[in-house]
């Protein structure tokens, strides 16, 4: 089956469902017309279909592997990245003055949904480049933008994140890689990190590692980390990459899926590195690139849903059986159903995720800390959910399959297992709601209620002309609004306690509002039909979801370990 880019729904859901106008409105993105969006994704559309989805299935059946130090990488892999890099499209939203195009976070979004359904394995590496791209940016000396930006933003090297290790995995605080001053401005970096996507591949220049370690005065936890640039080759003042650095991959990880992404584990013994950002102050700088991540990987699950839908949808017109109208198992009920559910969760997921990219364009074009605000709600929701969205699409997926959907041939099982990483990396999905019920509602809430105002409103403008759908929207973001009021007056660990069903009882109301916005901009057409399914089947989830939300700790704690065990 060949993978088709979803060209008129990006189009839609930027003109109607998420207010992309605002964004082409401002003088910093005034060249985002609809003539350069359709002709910019257009071409992604073609990068995708042509190029990246025959190499899906290559990177699962023939995996990246190390070879006496060296990674080899999965077949047409570097082909497929050789596209990447010289369509431009590792650089869609950097600086133009690096190399980068410029346009809005809400178009490279739409790119990186494409890419992602089109082979997952390869589109992590861009991902990764992207997301150190933005933290340079931000936080690097003008010597280090100037060497470094240009040869990331071609693509001519790519980035990496370094923050695990093998004793801290979520509680980053605990990492004990050092890194020790040359003397000459340069640090000495030496341990040893797990889990690094791309790692090392065996078609760019070069390899950048950001490393997050510690220097010699640093206080114990969070606050004593700095944050490195830690290049695989030593570039002279001229960008050429020279000297071998002191760094090595000790071995791929044998993974679950995403056969075709080299998960390194990396060893430092005394690699020059140069500092980013100020010292002690890592977390923060490494926090710009895992918000870009953050996004990038909930955009991951949204493009794999999408592949497993359209894999799915193929599969079921024309596995023929029973006597029906079009003797295939579209016509039976509960195909129906699993179908539909793929689909108004994907259009769910990624209107949430668009949502998110404008909220960013938005506070860069503007500096508004509304904005700002409404990005960082959210991210972490849009992580989780576009996450989730991924597995249980993908996960549907096979079983809309039957049988053959445990068959390896079809191609259907490696969505799902090539999707499940992505609730677990970047902070895994528990992680993303305790900071959804925790920093995102330090502000007793108003970013939240600020939302559900906007919410309510778009549920009262559509009463007249779709009331039953309107009337059920208004009444789950009410139920979502005592919740957040709840949440906003418990300690800590209640919060926490409820927070994984709050951030999805949150999605859920969240994605009925964006389908009620799609429905009554396309009344009587299918987005109004897709909206009636959603509303009327799925988001009476949101009760059950919120329900649990408000019981606290408390019941959690009264079952004992010992009881667990029995």
């Amino acid at each position: 089956m060949t993978y088709r880019a979803p060209l008129s729904e990006f189009r839609f859901l930027l003109d109607h469902v998420v207010g992309f106008e605002h964004v082409a409105a401002t003088d910093r993105f005034a060249e985002a017309t609809p003539e350069t969006v359709d002709a910019v994704l257009g071409e992604a559309a073609k990068l995708c279909e042509e190029v990246l989805a025959p190499l899906r299935r290559a990177g699962d059946l023939h995996p990246a592997r190390l070879e006496n130090g060296v990674v080899r990488t999965s077949p047409g892999f570097d082909e497929g990245y050789r596209a990447i890099a010289e369509g431009g499209w590792i650089a869609i939203s950097a600086d133009p003055e690096f190399g980068g195009m410029g346009l809005p976070m809400a178009m490279a979004t739409a790119v990186n949904d494409m890419m992602s359904a089109a082979c997952l394995s390869l589109q992590l590496a861009p991902l990764m480049t992207q997301g150190q791209i933005e933290a340079i940016e931000n936080h690097a000396s003008d010597e280090i933008k100037a060497l470094y930006l240009p040869k990331l933003i071609s693509g001519a090297w790519m980035g990496t994140m370094n923050l695990t290790e093998p004793q801290a995995g979520s509680d980053v605080g605990a990492l004990t890689t050092r890194a020790v001053p040359n003397g000459d401005g340069t640090y000495a970096i030496t341990g040893q990190k797990i889990y690094i996507s791309w790692g090392d591949n065996d078609f760019t220049e070069n390899v950048c590692h950001l490393v997050l370690a510690r220097l010699p005065d640093a206080v114990p936890g969070t606050k004593g980390i700095s944050l490195f640039l830690v290049p695989k080759r030593i570039p002279d003042d001229t960008g050429v990459p020279g000297v071998a650095n002191s760094l090595r991959v000790v071995s791929l990880e044998h993974k679950m899926g995403l056969h075709g992404s080299p998960t390194a584990v990396m060893e430092y013994d005394g690699a020059t590195g140069w500092l980013i950002g100020g010292e002690h102050d890592g977390m923060r700088a490494m926090f710009t690139m895992m918000n870009n991540a953050r996004l990038g990987v909930g955009v991951q699950g949204i493009g794999v849903a999408d592949g497993a839908y359209q894999h799915a949808l193929a599969y079921a017109e024309g596995r023929k059986q029973g006597r029906t109208e079009n003797n295939s198992i579209t016509d039976h009920a509960d195909v129906r159903r699993m179908l539909a559910t793929m689909k108004a969760e994907t259009f769910a997921s990624r209107a949430i995720a668009l949502a998110n990219a404008v909220a960013i364009d938005m506070e860069t074009a503007t500096g508004h800390a509304d904005w700002a605000a409404r990005a960082a709600l959210l991210t972490p929701i849009t992580k989780a959910f576009g996450t989730e969205t991924g597995i249980d699409v993908a996960e549907l997926g096979v079983q809309v399959h039957g049988g053959m959907g445990f068959i390896e041939e079809t191609g259907a099982a490696q969505y799902s297992r090539d999707v499940r990483v992505t609730a677990i990396y970047e902070g895994t999905n528990g992680i993303q709601s305790m900071d959804l019920v925790g920093r995102k509602l330090m502000d007793g809430g108003d970013a939240a209620y600020n939302l559900l105002d906007e919410m309510e409103a778009e549920a009262e403008a559509t009463r007249a002309d779709l009331p039953d759908l309107a009337e059920a929207v208004w009444q789950a973001c009410e139920t979502l609004r005592e919740t957040t009021e709840w949440m906003v007056a418990q300690g800590a660990q209640d919060r926490f306690a409820g927070s994984v069903p709050y951030l999805r009882g949150f999605a859920r109301v969240l994605g009925a509002h964006f389908h009620l916005k799609a429905a009554r901009a396309d009344k009587g057409g299918a987005h109004e039909r897709l909206a009636t399914f959603y509303i009327n089947r799925l988001l009476p989830e949101h009760a059950g979801l919120l329900a649990h939300a408000r019981q606290g700790a408390d019941a959690l704690y009264a079952l004992s370990l010992d009881d667990l065990a029995a």
